[in-house]
């Protein structure tokens, strides 16, 4: 895992589909996992980040961890309306910006 970053925002430039609903302790949340990313941002702790998501901007939103190591992206219920999505429904994500 790479050192903590000494200043922010650091440029991400990262995209992926995935779909909404994580397995959490036998519940599904409506939240979306990004892969790979404990490497991405080198740390298994929160981070803050600027975000797209089906081109619907998210500035400064938070990742919570997964409980499994890696981060999610949680999608409110007026999110999830103005994305006309659901569980299972595929978005895509792009990370632009670590802001903390």
């Amino acid at each position: 895992m790479s050192e903590q970053p000494t200043s922010f925002p650091i440029s991400l430039n990262y995209t992926f589909t995935a779909p909404i609903g994580i397995d959490i302790k036998g519940e599904i949340w409506n939240c979306v996992e990004v892969p790979g990313s404990a490497e991405l941002f080198g740390t298994k702790k929160g981070v803050r980040v600027d975000a797209t998501i089906d081109g619907i901007d998210l500035p400064n939103v938070a990742l919570m961890v997964t409980g499994k190591g890696g981060h999610m992206l949680s999608l409110n219920a007026g999110l999830r309306k103005k994305l006309g999505k659901n569980v299972d429904d595929q978005v895509t994500i792009h990370l632009v910006q670590r802001t903390k």
